[in-house]
């Protein structure tokens, strides 16, 4: 099985919305014959089952229903939470890192308000996790309204919520496009680092010129998977110092693995394409 150089953590990817990609025992039979050691899944309790009996690890599986844990009405978060936490237990044992962007219900809302909404049903759902063995793995795209794509935020809920079930998956990709050192937050928060994913960003220097960082383009050509001034990549082909990662995450005792999130408008779009995508990254990362 394929690891990374620095700190020997097994390498996988996540699985991605690709046609090729819907029928889960193919995927899974070219994931063990390409040397990848982990898929991370949707959450669904017979993909984990099927990634468990073919032998591989679950890297992450998304949590059923991150909206409604932070929908203002109270009676929705209630059923979030019981459907997250029967979710946790059908998967006792078999994973460990349960995904979650924390996107709120209503984004237009003031950020405080579903702050507060945040704590109060990740606080409750902290102790079905700890009985399981799992912990949330927080991702930080600042999608609208997210929260905890930031350290003041992330700093925030796990001061509000003391609890080892709360921890955060570490993406440089969405950092670097936000102007966040990666670096800088890896040695901040490694200690809560329950999973990583593989992904880059390319800071387009002459498109930062042009646009800046506060306006999307008027005239210029939008770019897929990116923004007016970057755009995201596998590793190797962004900004992103992955060996110094790797060495900072081993020196804090990191025992997860890397997941390799194929968002690249190189590779992307074609099953060869992100075939290519997804062995190009997983050698990269071999050799940081």
């Amino acid at each position: 099985m394929s690891r990374t150089r620095t700190g020997q953590f097994g390498i996988g990817f996540r699985r991605g919305g690709g046609d090729w990609q819907q029928d889960i025992t193919s995927l899974l039979q070219w994931a063990k014959e390409s040397g990848f050691e982990c898929l991370d899944v949707r959450g669904n309790p017979d993909d984990v089952r099927a990634v468990i009996d073919a032998g591989l690890a679950v890297g992450s599986a998304d949590l059923p229903d991150g909206r409604g844990m932070m929908a203002p009405d109270a009676g929705l978060r209630d059923q979030a939470v019981e459907a997250n936490a029967e979710f946790v237990r059908a998967c006792k044992g078999l994973v460990r890192n349960f995904f979650v962007v924390m996107l709120p219900k209503d984004p237009a809302r003031p950020r405080p308000e579903n702050f507060g909404y945040m704590v109060d049903s990740y606080g409750r759902l902290a102790p079905t996790l700890e009985e399981c063995g799992g912990r949330i793995v927080i991702e930080g795209w600042p999608g609208p309204g997210a929260l905890c794509c930031t350290p003041e935020t992330i700093r925030a809920l796990l001061k509000e919520i003391d609890s080892p079930a709360m921890g955060i998956n570490y993406d440089p990709s969405h950092l670097i496009r936000m102007g966040i050192d990666p670096l800088r937050v890896l040695r901040e928060f490694a200690g809560r680092v329950g999973h990583v994913h593989g992904k880059d960003t390319e800071i387009l220097t002459e498109r930062l010129y042009e646009l800046g960082t506060e306006q999307p383009p008027t005239f210029a050509e939008r770019i897929g998977f990116g923004g007016g001034h970057w755009r995201y990549t596998i590793p190797g082909h962004g900004q992103m110092r992955w060996t110094k990662a790797f060495d900072i995450l081993a020196g804090a005792g990191y025992e997860g693995r890397v997941s390799i999130e194929l968002e690249d408008a190189s590779f992307n779009g074609s099953e060869a394409g992100e075939k290519q995508g997804l062995l190009l990254a997983k050698q990269v990362l071999e050799g940081c």
